[in-house]
């Protein structure tokens, strides 16, 4: 249609809807309400006929005719308004917009103040034309790389496939993020009668009473099998080992019967960290209780994303109870315990009510104790604990 044809017919459209009809024309066509009015009044005037008319002709219009275009007006429209959007190449170092959240009214209001008379809506599309979009940070800057990080998992792999090969255990451990326990609100949704939302605290204050619950993951990378700790107390090296020795005796003693050894894949940091003499310590005791030769190898700092237990386990623990008030801790055991895909993972799940101290001080001589064995490809990183 050309334009009159146009205009006629959602003026029609609008009658035709009746009350609030030529705002709801005019949203869904994407044309002023100016526009349908004078439409209405050529329907009054009984000017279709002329309309049609006119329309049988090539043009509608002399040449030229129409409003010009902002960009054709104002060459710089473009050029200023991209030094706006850009923070650091083009922009002005003393430009409001550099502290600011940069909103289509903000620019727009910015650009009013250079001499523009233009709307938010317009900048909105001159954006879209010169391929700008909406986007939120990406999470891809992993700080400082070492100079040996791809080594250490090519090293990392080497052994996973050696202990495969031998049918030994190998498990992949980590702390998951601590959650709140109470009528919390968490992230995500889930279906509900309509009107029926489950409420939760307006705010996030940590009930002491109850505090925190924190998972510790153990996952079996051979048999796709995860076990988790849920603490009530703190997320030390203690926590971290005694969650192995609940693991294994549980369930990784019958999986594995005669098994003589044991591999872990551990991050750098946090309560199972290559720096922690705790966790060593501690290691050396489960190493003798379970008569095992246990291998740790630690990610490289600043990977501690690879871990295998964050994207086989804990995604998928997330996933599951989304939008589901954590309201106590039985509750998180039962969540977690529940948890399943289609690739058969299967996971188990205990509370853990014991008190784990902090602060915790290992002596030099007890360090001399521990049977500690060093690999010659980075021993911080990669060690053996023997019984």
């Amino acid at each position: 249609m050309n334009e009159r044809q146009r205009r006629i017919l959602l003026a029609a459209e609008s009658q035709a809807i009746g009350h609030r009809g030529i705002a709801v024309i005019a949203r869904v066509a994407k044309v002023s309400r100016p526009t349908i009015y004078k439409g209405l009044g050529e329907l009054k005037e009984g000017r279709i006929k002329e309309a049609e008319a006119e329309a049988e002709a090539e043009r509608i219009r002399k040449p030229g005719g129409g409003r010009k275009k902002l960009r054709e007006k104002n060459p710089k429209l473009i050029e200023d308004l991209e030094s706006l959007v850009d923070p650091v190449t083009r922009g002005d170092p003393m430009s409001p917009l550099r502290w600011t959240c940069k909103s289509v009214r903000q620019l727009a209001r910015a650009l009013a103040e250079k001499g523009y008379k233009i709307s938010y809506q317009v900048v909105s599309e001159l954006l879209h034309e010169a391929g700008y979009s909406l986007q939120s940070n990406v999470k891809k800057l992993e700080g400082g790389s070492h100079e040996d990080r791809d080594a250490q998992f090519t090293y990392i792999n080497e052994k996973v496939k050696e202990y495969l090969y031998k049918g030994s255990p190998i498990v992949s451990v980590d702390a998951k993020k601590k959650e709140l326990v109470g009528r919390y609100k968490n992230n995500g949704r889930e279906w509900q009668p309509k009107g029926q939302s489950e409420e939760v605290n307006t705010y996030d204050f940590i009930n002491a009473e109850v505090g925190k619950a924190l998972p510790y993951g153990i996952y079996d990378i051979g048999r796709n099998i995860g076990w988790v700790n849920v603490g009530c107390d703190h997320d030390t090296a203690s926590f971290a080992v005694e969650s192995l020795r609940r693991w294994w005796q549980s369930m990784g003693y019958r999986e594995y019967q005669n098994a003589k050894e044991l591999l872990i894949c551990a991050d750098c940091g946090g309560s199972n960290g290559y720096r922690a003499r705790l966790w060593k310590y501690e290691l050396q005791r489960f190493a003798g209780d379970a008569g095992l030769s246990i291998t740790v190898c630690h990610f490289p700092p600043g990977t501690s994303k690879w871990n295998k237990i964050e994207r086989r386990l804990f995604s998928h623990i997330s996933m599951n109870w989304r939008g589901r008030p954590l309201i106590d801790h039985e509750v998180i055991v039962q969540l977690i315990s529940s948890t399943t895909t289609q690739k058969g993972l299967k996971v188990y799940a205990k509370l853990d009510k014991s008190r784990y101290p902090t602060k915790v001080k290992i002596s030099d001589q007890e360090m001399a104790s521990i049977n500690l064995k060093r690999h010659d490809f980075h021993g911080e990183w990669n060690y053996t604990i023997c019984p």
